[in-house]
C-alpha cells in the first residue's frame, strides 16, 4: 500500500506547478520508500556490459518485462557473468532514472534460477544426517594403509577418471583399478551412483572406494548432494574417498563419506598416500643394504691383500692362510647368495603385480589388440577408414581382416 501526500488541487488558481525534473525526483522518492528489497525471477535479455562496468539488461516473463541496472560496485562481486536467454533470479529495489521518467530495479545481487531452491534443500538434508549422526567420525570407516585394489566410481569418459588413473599409474602401478561406470550428472545419476556403489560391494573386488567428478555448478554436482546417494556411501561396506568438484565445493556426499578428498587427483594421491611412503622406506633399506655390502667387501678384500703380504712362512702355513682365505670368500659368496635370494623373492613378487597389469593378462580375458598396417595401435573408429586392412593380436594366434562398416557408439 502506497501513502503519500496528495497535492491539493482544490484551487485550481492556487495550484502548484511542478516541473518534470521535479515530479520525477519525487515518484522515485516515492518508489525508493514503498518498495522495500526484494527477489524477483525472470528470463535475461538485451544484456550490456558497459564500459563503465555496468550491467544493464531486462528481466522477462511470458507477459512482461522491466529494465534493470546493476552497477558495477555490485556486479564486481560476482564470480559469472549472466547471458541472453538465461534465467536468474535478483535482489532488488524500484528506482526510477528521472532523465527518461522511466522505472527500473536497481539489482543488488543475482543467483542462477533455482539455486535458491537448492541451496535450501541442501541445507535441510544436512541437519537432517547432522541429526541422525551421519556425520560423525566415530561412524565412519578407516581406510585401508596398503589397498590391494582401488574401486573408482565415475563418469568413464569425463576428466576425472583420467586424472585419477594417470595419479594412481604415477604413484602405485602395482595395485589393480577396478572401474564401476555410473552417471555423474542429471536426473538419473543419484540412482547410477547407488547401483555402482551396490556393485562394488556385491563384488567384493576392492577394499577402498573413490567416487569422484570433475568440477561444475551447483546443479552439475546435485546428484552427490541427494539422500539416497548419501545413505548409500553409509550403508557401504567398502570405506569410501570422495573427491568430487573443486576444492571449494561441498556436497552432502563430502560430509557422509569416511574420508574427503578437495579433487579427484587428490583422492587417488590420499587412497596411496602410505603405499608411496613404504615404496620409499624400501629404497632407503635397499641403497643402505648396498652401502653396508660394498663397505664389508672392502674390508674383506683388504684384509686378504694384508695376508698376502706377510706370506713368508713355508708352505704348510701358506697352505693354511689360503684355507684361511678361502673360508672368508665362502663367508662372503654365501652371504652375497642370502642377499641376491632375498632380492629375488622380492623381485618375483613385483613382478607377480605387475603381471596382473601385462598385455597377456588383459589378452587372456578376451580382449585383443589390434593394429594399421604400419603397426600402429587402434583405439579409437576415428583412425578407420572402410577397406581398411587391420591385424588383430589375440592371446593365443594373430588375424588379418578387412573394415567393411564403421560406427561412432
Amino acid at each position: 500500500m502506497i501513502n503519500s501526500t496528495p497535492i491539493n488541487t482544490t484551487k485550481p488558481n492556487e495550484a502548484r506547478v511542478f516541473s518534470v525534473k521535479e515530479i520525477n525526483r519525487l515518484v522515485r522518492e516515492l518508489l525508493e520508500q514503498s518498495f522495500p528489497s526484494f527477489w524477483i525471477s525472470g528470463e535475461i535479455s538485451n544484456f550490456i556490459s558497459a564500459s563503465s562496468g555496468h550491467w544493464y539488461f531486462s528481466l522477462k516473463d511470458d507477459e512482461a518485462q522491466v529494465r534493470c541496472t546493476m552497477f558495477k560496485n555490485k556486479n564486481m562481486a560476482m564470480d559469472w557473468t549472466p547471458k541472453n536467454g538465461e534465467k536468474i533470479e535478483a535482489k532488488c529495489f524500484i528506482g526510477l532514472y528521472e532523465a527518461r521518467g522511466e522505472y527500473q530495479l536497481n539489482i543488488e545481487s543475482i543467483r542462477r534460477a533455482g539455486a535458491g531452491l537448492l541451496s535450501e534443500a541442501f541445507n535441510q538434508l544436512k541437519e537432517k544426517l547432522l541429526k541422525e549422526g551421519l556425520f560423525e567420525d566415530s561412524r565412519k570407516k578407516s581406510m585401508p594403509q596398503f589397498p590391494q585394489s582401488i574401486g573408482v566410481i565415475t563418469s568413464p569418459t569425463g576428466a576425472a577418471i583420467e586424472d585419477i588413473l594417470i595419479t594412481l599409474k604415477r604413484r602405485s602401478p602395482h595395485i589393480p583399478v577396478i572401474i564401476y561406470p555410473s552417471l555423474v550428472q542429471g536426473k538419473e545419476a543419484p540412482l547410477a551412483i547407488v547401483k555402482a556403489i551396490e556393485t562394488a560391494n556385491l563384488r567384493k573386488e576392492c577394499d577402498v572406494l573413490i567416487l569422484a567428478r570433475g568440477g561444475g555448478s551447483i546443479e552439475d554436482l546435485w546428484a552427490f548432494n541427494e539422500e539416497i546417494v548419501a545413505r548409500a556411501i553409509v550403508a557401504s561396506k567398502i570405506p569410501t574417498i570422495t573427491g568430487v568438484g573443486h576444492e571449494t565445493d561441498t556436497t552432502i556426499a563430502d560430509f557422509v563419506s569416511d574420508l574427503r578428498a578437495p579433487t579427484p587427483t587428490g583422492a587417488a594421491e590420499l587412497v596411496t598416500s602410505h603405499t608411496v611412503e613404504l615404496i620409499k622406506t624400501i629404497q632407503i633399506y635397499k641403497n643402505q643394504l648396498n652401502k653396508v655390502m660394498a663397505v664389508l667387501i672392502r674390508e674383506v678384500m683388504q684384509k686378504i691383500d694384508y695376508l698376502e703380504k706377510r706370506l713368508v712362512s713355508p708352505h704348510q702355513q701358506i697352505q693354511r692362510q689360503k684355507e684361511q682365505i678361502h673360508q672368508y670368500i665362502q663367508r662372503i659368496n654365501q652371504s652375497m647368495r642370502n642377499a641376491v635370494i632375498q632380492y629375488r623373492l622380492h623381485i618375483d613378487k613385483l613382478k607377480l603385480n605387475l603381471d596382473h597389469l601385462s598385455p597377456h593378462a588383459v589378452l587372456s580375458r578376451g580382449y585383443s589388440i589390434i593394429t594399421n598396417v604400419d603397426g600402429q595401435i587402434i583405439n579409437n573408429v576415428a583412425q578407420l577408414k572402410l577397406d581398411d586392412k587391420i591385424h588383430i593380436q589375440l592371446n593365443h594366434g594373430q588375424a588379418d581382416a578387412n573394415i567393411s562398416d564403421l560406427k561412432d557408439q
